[in-house]
């Protein structure tokens, strides 16, 4: 048997697998495994244990836990449903002001969390059901929920870039600001579709009675005091990080800490807080190392079989595609993988594979892991095995079925789109903060 049909059957394996509903890391890991100790016997079966020992060496890891933890201390503390508020109060004398305002919160959660879950649960349980009440259009308010939530991995510190960079041996710095203009961009995008909307038939987002928006103007600036916090301290972390006076790790412990430190100054730090924040930080923590070893295996064997350089001859020789072709080719594929893994599974298991092609293509690293990170959100949203799509169903209020949640995706899914269009287009909207920013 050739080496190409041993990838293909490995990875043709490892699909139908995943297709009985076993978890992602078994799948991979197994395959992997099985597949070392069949081509190289004795010696093949230790590449599990020496993939563990390399995620253990990876100092950068330590990030995961400290961002994840900051971003569940201030969601867990309350803090995201004081924005809430503090948007209540602000914007609802707009028509489709409430709708604004949760893209606004959104943006907020994603710089406090760095993972799409944070944002979905907490727009599913505090945003969407006030919405509703107040009589706005379910359908639109749910897409906004779902596209807004997926933000999360595009703007800093999203923790998908932070895997894309060790993988791809990227300074992680320059992914974080290369996601920002794009995610601002989309934010942008999002909001002046749900204002459209609203200034076209106001029946969608309807202003708020006035006598639910006088509140004193002191109580007005006490809730809008609430979105201070994560953005002092992401913009504390990103001071530290990019002038060179912490590391990467050092930043993300600093995160960690002063949300530990706002928690307790608003008195809602007590011993229920911490074990919830710890369960769900250690739970997401090892479901990432999990993920990764597994994978960090199955690429071993990959990279062992020489699959890097027949893709490379399969796409550039055999079938003498351009580089923005194959490009292309490889966005479809991360598309439809998404119906099926979530981000994380689909970065580690073919990024390995598709990153040296990217180099070889002469396309920029940075560049490509914001189109690979908008790529994953399109496929997070995207009929009908998106993921987040099924969350949306199990954490959505009575009434929201899973048919209003595919047909509310289809304007952001387009948002997405087009937010990837124009990146690819014109890379300098990912490439020229990173690009100033380093030069200097």
């Amino acid at each position: 048997m050739s080496y190409e049909l041993i990838a293909i059957t490995m990875f043709a394996g490892m699909m139908v697998l995943l297709l009985t509903g076993q978890r992602v890391f078994a799948v991979i890991g197994f395959v992997g495994v099985v597949a070392a100790f069949l081509l190289w016997g004795d010696g093949g079966s230790q590449m599990g244990f020496a993939s563990a020992m390399k995620l253990v060496k990876w100092y950068p890891m330590l990030t995961v836990p400290m961002f994840v933890f900051m971003g569940y201390m201030l969601s867990e503390s309350g803090i995201a449903e004081d924005m809430y508020k503090a948007i209540h109060v602000w914007m609802g004398s707009l028509n489709g002001g409430l709708a604004l305002g949760t893209v606004g919160l959104m943006v907020i959660i994603s710089a406090m969390n760095g993972l799409s879950v944070a944002g979905l649960a907490i727009g599913a349980t505090i945003a969407l059901p006030e919405l509703l009440r107040r009589g706005y259009d379910k359908q639109m308010m749910t897409g906004v929920v779902q596209g807004g939530s997926t933000l999360g991995i595009l703007l800093p510190p999203s923790v998908v870039l932070i895997l894309y960079g060790m993988i791809a041996r990227v300074p992680v710095g320059q992914l974080w600001l290369a996601g920002v203009l794009p995610g601002l961009m989309m934010a942008v995008l999002m909001g002046l579709y749900v204002w459209l909307r609203c200034r076209i038939n106001p029946k969608l987002g309807p202003a708020l009675p006035a006598e639910e928006r006088n509140v004193p103007f002191a109580q007005k600036i006490r809730l809008l005091s609430a979105g201070i916090a994560p953005l002092g301290i992401f913009a504390l972390m990103m001071w530290l990080f990019l002038s060179g006076r912490a590391s990467l790790v050092e930043s993300s412990a600093v995160g960690a800490i002063s949300s530990a430190l706002i928690a307790w100054f608003r008195g809602r730090l007590s011993f229920k807080l911490w074990n919830e924040v710890l369960q769900k930080t250690l739970g997401i923590t090892c479901m990432f190392m999990w993920i990764l070893i597994a994978a960090l295996c199955f690429g071993a064997v990959f990279d062992g079989l020489g699959a890097v350089k027949s893709i490379e001859r399969f796409f550039l020789g055999d079938l003498g595609l351009a580089p923005w072709q194959v490009l292309v080719l490889m966005q479809v594929s991360f598309l439809l993988m998404g119906m099926f893994l979530d981000d994380t599974a689909m970065l580690v298991i073919v990024a390995p594979l598709y990153i040296p092609l990217v180099q070889k293509l002469g396309f920029d690293l940075v560049w490509y892991g914001v189109l690979y990170t908008i790529t994953c959100q399109i496929a997070y949203i995207t009929p009908p095995f998106g993921y987040n799509l099924f969350m949306m169903r199990a954490l959505a209020p009575p009434g929201i079925g899973l048919s209003d949640i595919y047909r509310s995706i289809w304007p952001f899914v387009g948002i997405m789109l087009l937010t990837l269009l124009l990146i690819g287009l014109l890379p300098d909207i990912a490439t020229w903060l990173p690009n100033t920013f380093y030069q200097k």
